[in-house]
């Protein structure tokens, strides 16, 4: 079985082309390669900076980041900022020699980003093909990032096995719709597999589903094992660009994994969010509360659901 490292590519999001085959483009593009039995795949959040959520799903789906700047400004900021709310310890920092070191380096104070290896921009990908895969075991879940229909196929989902296996002929459940869905096929950078592991990133032919009723950040899991909330309680942390107060019934949109849920502010000590839809969430993910619509931070601030 192949191993599989995923990587976000945030900043000058053209070096993704020089890592990788171009696969699925929507406003998160993919690109692939496979060498010396391992897949690596490098998404890059083509919707952003006109929207804010496509950052937020990129990072969560990887394991590694690469971030090159070449220009410093408001939308570097965010990406900065989001990579440091959602805790991405483990990346590549590069920069053009036409950006100022001395500010970036200041931008990046007191974040993640300050642990990350220093890397010429020439040498990604060399320094990039070291990092390895890392796993989650525990009962199967796979995160959803696109679904469509394809021709004499049926319902073909693509996501990532976030934990645990998944074998063909596995019935899963799919959340939060709580519909059951058989996986016919499974397929992994264009190659059919019986088995999946954490974190391959997978395309699945399934039955008992149709793609009007799955939507981005959709898991597909083992029965029973997950937990579906519409309240909850964060050990919440503010973002300090964020100048305005928070307001009881305030509206916002939270975003956990791949889950973009709107909601609203029930209780502000502690801080606690009521959902309009149900979220699939475990007690200790990182819930990042953000407003598409602002015209200066789009990121009010996050914290681990309690």
């Amino acid at each position: 079985m192949a191993n599989s490292v995923n990587f976000v590519v945030l900043g000058d999001q053209s070096v993704a082309a020089q890592l990788g085959k171009k696969g699925t483009a929507t406003d998160m593009t993919m690109y692939d390669k496979k060498e010396s039995g391992v897949i690596r795949t490098y998404t890059v959040p083509s919707g952003f900076p006109d929207k804010i959520q496509p950052l937020l799903q990129t990072i969560n789906l990887a394991e590694y980041v690469i971030f090159c700047v070449n220009k410093l400004d408001k939308f570097v900021g965010e990406q900065i900022i989001a990579l440091d709310m959602l805790q991405k310890k483990n990346g590549i920092l590069s920069h053009t020699f036409d950006v100022d070191e001395n500010t970036l380096n200041t931008m990046i104070k007191n974040t993640v980003l300050e642990n990350y290896a220093r890397i010429p921009v020439d040498k990604i990908k060399e320094e990039s093909d070291k990092f390895t895969q890392i796993s989650k075991d525990g009962n199967a879940r796979v995160v959803i990032d696109h679904c469509f229909d394809v021709k004499g196929v049926g319902t073909v989902m693509l996501g990532k096995v976030e934990r645990g296996m998944i074998k063909q002929y596995d019935t899963l459940k799919l959340l939060p719709a709580g519909v059951d869905v058989l996986i016919k096929s499974i397929q992994m950078h264009d190659d059919p597999m019986e088995t999946a592991e954490s974190p391959g990133r997978v395309g699945l032919a399934v039955k008992g589903v149709t793609p009007d009723q799955v939507g981005r950040g959709d898991l597909l899991c083992s029965p029973g094992s997950e937990q579906m909330l519409t309240e909850i309680e964060l050990e919440f942390t503010k973002s300090p660009f964020y100048k305005a107060d928070f307001a009881v019934n305030q509206m916002c949109l939270v975003n956990i994994g791949l889950q973009i849920k709107p909601a609203k502010f029930s209780s502000l000590n502690p801080v606690r969010l009521t959902l309009e839809k149900p979220a699939v969430c475990d007690k200790g993910d990182i819930c990042v509360v953000l407003k598409p619509e602002s015209q200066s931070i789009r990121l009010l601030g996050s914290g681990r659901i309690k």
